[in-house]
């Protein structure tokens, strides 16, 4: 698996050798670890700009997933996913809230964005598509932390 990872803000500490531990989990247990994707941590500022800029939506996000895998084009390099943006800011803010720990939200946010990059969809879809993606998301979680994130 090739993995990139760029960190581009300073306020959370970010560990990389952590992160692509997971990510290569993760993808293992999605049988796509011969793929590639790119992992960009940002702060909430610049992740509201691609939220503006992409989406059309002005506010700061958690994750924000780019599949090259759809359009046109998406079959010129099937073994790239594409890229996957999280806020740091956001991931830390939702971590408190939810009470967990910013690790087990930067977790849940790389299984999200990966599941997004492999087609699967919670917005603009049907109740089930939304279900499929959510059990998904919480089979992972466990899978890789050993317990539920709902449950938490």
């Amino acid at each position: 698996m090739k993995l990139q990872i760029k960190n581009s803000q300073n306020k959370i500490k970010i560990d990389k050798r952590r992160i692509r531990s997971t990510v290569l989990n993760i993808m293992k247990i999605l049988d796509c670890a011969d793929k590639e994707i790119s992992l960009y941590f940002v702060d909430d500022e610049k992740i509201k700009q691609l939220n503006r800029q992409y989406l059309e939506k002005d506010k700061a996000t958690n994750v924000i997933s780019f599949s090259l895998r759809e359009g046109d084009y998406g079959d010129i390099n099937p073994h790239i996913l594409g890229d996957i943006v999280i806020s740091a800011d956001t991931a830390q803010k939702d971590a408190r809230k939810g009470k967990f720990t910013i690790e087990q939200e930067i977790d849940f946010l790389l299984i999200h964005g990966i599941l997004h990059l492999l087609g699967y969809n919670h917005e603009n879809t049907t109740k089930k598509e939304t279900n499929k993606m959510r059990r998904k998301e919480k089979d992972l979680f466990t899978a890789i932390n050993g317990c539920d994130i709902f449950l938490i």
